[in-house]
């Protein structure tokens, strides 16, 4: 597995992914960077060098260095993604036991170099996971809107799509795209993400004493939890409070969670003396489950961009996991999954009338039809999403890679 991130930096493809290949079988090796995700921040207990070893439950780990960033500034940002590839392709490639087959998980898209070089030193096939678009993702979140750039990055990625033996995507609006730049459509697999199990969101259970910390007694609490950036695009949701605050008092907006967007979203919540909101700091995520599970409603919303059409943000299989009606204020890929699961309804993403009109049906529904739609949700992902589902079709991708 080549990845610039893993454990103990929180990621959805780690350990318990890993570790539910070894019981199929596999004997696995990880090439990756030291950790500094989310924060930019070397964690305590390592120290860069060269070259980096350790076992982790019977697999091994190479860590090669890099720059340490994560912060909005693009310069330091593309310093951290390009010191992993460049170190990665050079000390890594000859720190590697030969492998059969390599899983390479993008993003950043950098990180295909040092499986292209490994496959060319070693004639080795690679999958390549897709779980960003770029350059698409770029020039949506702001991050990058240099044409040039964007222009390189897309020759890159179109670079890196022809070496690679086979592609896995999340959404099947994913694979359209590729289809259009013309990857061929058998090369690639749709294989949806699954919450973070090791997390225990299936286990958790509603905690009262929570309950009524939060201040979710009494109330009809739509609860969104997660990043609050300007992907989010969470003023619409502001605005549908501030229609909902007089005419159903009853119903509460909580968000809860941080990002580059949460003090300005709290200013507005001030300034227009918005009562039936509310902000909480973000939670482990080893106890997010039982706060999803206290909440009436679990919201997501994206703002309405051509690329979040396709796209399927990671929240969803945790709402689904929780078993709660979910509120969808997105379009596409992540709107059908919802619709197809039973599990809640939609509206249109940055419309607070469209916002407030489907709360207010939510709220307007008996206890007994919600529910419904969570424990149909829950059925889904279990169905379709969960880590065993999935863990299924990438051992036969892999299996079929290596014969």
């Amino acid at each position: 597995m080549v990845t610039q991130w893993f454990n103990p930096e929180p990621m959805l493809k780690g350990m318990m992914f890993l570790d539910k290949l070894k019981e199929r079988g596999h004997t696995i090796q990880v090439l990756t960077g030291f950790p500094n995700y989310p924060d930019g921040r070397i964690y305590p207990g390592f120290r860069q060098r060269l070259v980096h070893r350790e076992d982790r439950n019977g697999i091994s780990v190479i860590r090669t260095p890099l720059y340490p960033s994560h912060d909005a500034n693009p310069v330091r940002r593309i310093a951290n993604y390009a010191s992993f590839a460049l170190s990665s392709a050079s000390i890594g490639a000859f720190s590697i036991d030969p492998p059969d087959i390599m899983y390479v998980y993008n993003p950043p898209a950098t990180v295909a170099l040092p499986a292209i070089v490994i496959k060319t030193m070693r004639r080795v096939p690679f999958l390549l996971e897709i779980q960003d678009l770029w350059p698409d993702t770029l020039g949506a979140t702001g991050m990058m809107n240099n044409r040039f750039l964007l222009k390189m990055v897309d020759r890159w990625c179109n670079w890196t799509y022809r070496r690679a033996s086979r592609i896995v995507v999340l959404s099947p609006g994913f694979k359209d795209m590729l289809v259009s730049r013309g990857v061929p459509e058998e090369k690639i697999e749709v294989i949806y993400n699954w919450c973070d199990e090791e997390k225990k969101i299936l286990e958790s259970a509603p905690d009262e004493a929570l309950s009524e910390e939060l201040g979710f007694d009494g109330r009809f609490n739509i609860l969104y939890s997660g990043t609050m950036g300007k992907a989010q695009a969470l003023t619409a949701v502001l605005s549908a409070a501030e229609l909902l605050k007089e005419k159903i008092p009853e119903i509460r907006f909580v968000f809860m969670g941080a990002g580059i967007e949460t003090e300005r979203l709290k200013n507005i919540v001030a300034a227009k003396k918005l009562g039936n909101v509310a902000f909480h700091p973000r939670r482990p995520v080893e106890k997010i489950g039982e706060v999803l599970k206290m909440a009436d409603v679990l919201l997501v919303h994206l703002k309405d961009d051509p690329l979040f059409r396709i796209t399927i943000p990671s929240k969803i299989q945790a709402y689904l996991a929780a078993g709660r009606p979910i509120l969808a204020g997105v379009k596409g890929n992540a709107a059908t999954m919802v619709t197809d699961a039973g599990a809640g309804i939609t509206c249109t993403p940055e419309s607070p009338e469209s916002i407030a009109e489907a709360a207010e049906k939510l709220f307007s529904m008996p206890a007994s039809q919600r529910n419904a739609m969570g424990e149909d949700g829950r059925r889904y992902y279990d169905r379709e999403l969960s880590l065993d589902r999935g863990v299924e079709r990438y051992d036969a991708i892999f299996r079929g890679l290596v014969h």
